[in-house]
């Protein structure tokens, strides 16, 4: 997946309960094997940003360059992600005063609404071959993870929230879905242990699994984890080193490993077509921006430079 809302990190803890899990491992397992970073010419990132008085969609170059506003419109465009052929970005807006999920082309045409919800329905991650849409609905007391047809038809929750009502022990929220490479699993954030932590499950929602038991936050609810290219590691974010970091673990949860280390907050992973690069967003300048580094944490690259603020990276397929 392709997304992150790094303008809401204040809301990090919203009231979540301290687990007191054991820690993960943090070193990365000898046969972890960093790719060569190469060049990626024909990729493009496509991101966020209120540089024009609101969130609405912009693209640009691998490098920087050709910054592009592909939506116009007075209400929040946010959280883009390229379908898996290039030809289309879907996204979440409030632009008919409920937050629902859109698709257009991929110059910015055809926009076509998906959902139509009395509950926000926010976070789009297409499944690799094109033919679904998984996305988060619900609010706050009752966020599950959905799956629709990528025409917006045959929408069906995968997680079940059992602690809905005043009664609640806790404001159960399952959200933020990524896709494995091969389509066969979903990755999603969830407090259902007390504390933010990260989970996969089938693509049907059976065998939810939790990946990282940390004391700390990982992955909340302004956080999405984005599966590698080649399905064998999840990048995601935690604050167990005392502030948000960009991290990595292979996909089955072992050789958790940190890539960020600066006293700003770190956002919004995203893997490069290839797996040598991952750009995320930061506020290490002083504002919100797009960086890249090399897969392995070296390398960490502005791509923006904007006195507003730029998240929610997501790369082109591109070769």
């Amino acid at each position: 997946m392709c997304a992150g809302l790094a303008a809401c990190a204040d809301e990090k803890d919203g009231g979540i309960a301290t687990s007191t899990a054991t820690v993960m491992p943090t070193s990365a397992p000898a046969e972890t094997i960093v790719p060569t970073p190469t060049s990626v010419p024909s990729a493009r990132i496509v991101f966020q940003s209120n540089r024009d008085g609101n969130w609405e969609i912009y693209v640009m170059n691998a490098d920087g360059t050709g910054q592009t506003r592909l939506t116009n419109n007075p209400a929040d465009d946010r959280l883009p992600i390229w379908s898996p052929d290039g030809s289309k970005i879907a996204f979440a807006s409030d632009r008919d005063g409920n937050e629902e999920i859109y698709v257009m082309n991929a110059d910015g045409t055809g926009l076509v609404k998906l959902t139509a919800n009395s509950d926000p329905d926010t976070s789009p991650a297409w499944s690799p071959d094109g033919s679904r849409i998984a996305f988060t609905s619900g609010h706050h007391n009752n966020e599950g993870v959905y799956l629709m047809n990528a025409d917006g038809t045959g929408q069906t929750r995968i997680t079940a929230n059992p602690d809905v009502g005043p009664e609640a022990p806790t404001l159960r929220r399952d959200t933020w879905p990524d896709w494995s490479a091969d389509g066969s699993k979903i990755a999603f954030s969830s407090n259902r242990d007390g504390n933010w932590e990260l989970y996969v499950m089938n693509a049907d929602g059976t065998e939810q699994t939790r990946l990282t038991s940390n004391s700390s936050v990982d992955n909340s609810l302004d956080d999405s984890a984005a599966w590698s290219p080649d399905g064998s590691r999840i990048a995601f974010i935690s604050n167990r080193d005392g502030n948000d970091e960009v991290y990595v673990m292979n996909a089955d949860g072992s050789g958790q490993t940190r890539l960020t280390s600066i006293p700003a907050l770190d956002e919004s992973p995203a893997w490069s077509p290839d797996g040598s690069q991952i750009s995320f967003a930061s506020e290490r300048d002083g504002n919100w921006e797009i960086y890249v580094m090399n897969a392995d944490g070296t390398g960490q690259t502005p791509l923006t430079n904007s006195p507003a603020e730029d998240g929610a990276p997501c790369w082109s397929p591109g070769s």
